[in-house]
């Protein structure tokens, strides 16, 4: 089985291919699309092929997918990026991706997506089958433009196995997110929740969405214990600010992904089922 990944160097996919590439069975091969040669070479030296080439050019993803059996769609723009740019990354060329995976022959396509797709809540954990409700203070292009991926890439002719991953707040392993937060917690209600995923797990999930035999559509990927403002506070033994506790929580629930379909279909269970474990264990 030879697998594509794209996305290799960015927060997700530098954690995610050499998990992959450690638990790769024996005769299985990764092939990494990468923009920088120079940025390629750590996963040249774990054993990946390295294609040096941009994920827009649609001359590139004939080359990429060419013998490939699966792709692992990794890639995304969001903050710090042009509105243009992100739906250029986002939704155009995961949809042309998909085009040349068509065009190649490829039998398996996972689109890593994220569970800001959904949008407004629901006052309860949200499950795949809920409709997008634009809307909420976590709404802005990045899941606009993922929302529209993943409808495109599911009209797509021809891409038949479609696994769709939707990802929480990912942390861990040394990634500056978690420390990032705290650019906009002091905006939040104390209550307001927070869904994550330590990138062991969100590695393992992605594992899970691109081997089984069975799996197919939308599956949720998170840990068991979203967090408050409060809770992110204390983890990063700041104090809360008392306006925090003046504001309301329109939807506690907003952004809480139910994570029952992956658990009961694929086995998944998180390895850190909680931020405070990963504090605990030493891997944020």
């Amino acid at each position: 089985m030879l697998t594509l990944v794209t996305g290799a160097t960015g927060q997700v996919g530098r954690r995610f291919v050499p998990r992959l590439l450690q638990s790769a069975a024996p005769g299985d091969e990764v092939r990494v699309l990468v923009r920088d040669a120079a940025r390629g070479e750590q996963f040249a030296g774990l054993g990946a092929q390295v294609l040096v080439g941009d994920l827009r050019d649609a001359e590139v993803l004939g080359k990429a997918t060419a013998g490939v059996d699966a792709v692992v769609n990794v890639a995304a723009a969001f903050r710090g990026v042009a509105d243009e740019e992100a739906r250029a990354v986002n939704r155009d060329a995961a949809v042309e991706l998909g085009r040349a995976a068509v065009a190649s022959g490829v039998r398996r396509f996972v689109q890593v997506s994220t569970g800001l797709v959904y949008g407004a809540g629901r006052g309860r954990a949200l499950v795949e089958d809920d409709e997008t409700v634009p809307g909420g203070h976590f709404w802005g292009v990045y899941p606009e433009s993922k929302w529209e991926a993943e409808r495109a890439l599911g009209a797509l002719d021809g891409l038949n196995d479609l696994r769709i991953g939707r990802l929480p707040f990912v942390y861990g392993d040394g990634d500056p997110h978690l420390a990032n937060a705290m650019e906009w917690a002091p905006n939040w209600p104390a209550m307001q929740r927070l869904h994550m995923g330590h990138h062991m797990d969100v590695a393992r999930g992605l594992q899970r969405l691109l081997y089984a035999p069975g799996a197919h559509g939308v599956y949720n990927i998170a840990d068991d214990a979203p967090v408050t403002t409060v809770d992110l506070f204390q983890l990063h033994g700041l104090p809360v600010p008392q306006e925090a506790y003046d504001k309301d929580a329109p939807d506690p629930w907003h952004s809480v992904m139910s994570t029952a379909r992956i658990r009961h279909e694929l086995g998944y269970r998180p390895l850190v089922p909680s931020v405070w474990t990963a504090r605990d264990a030493g891997v944020l």
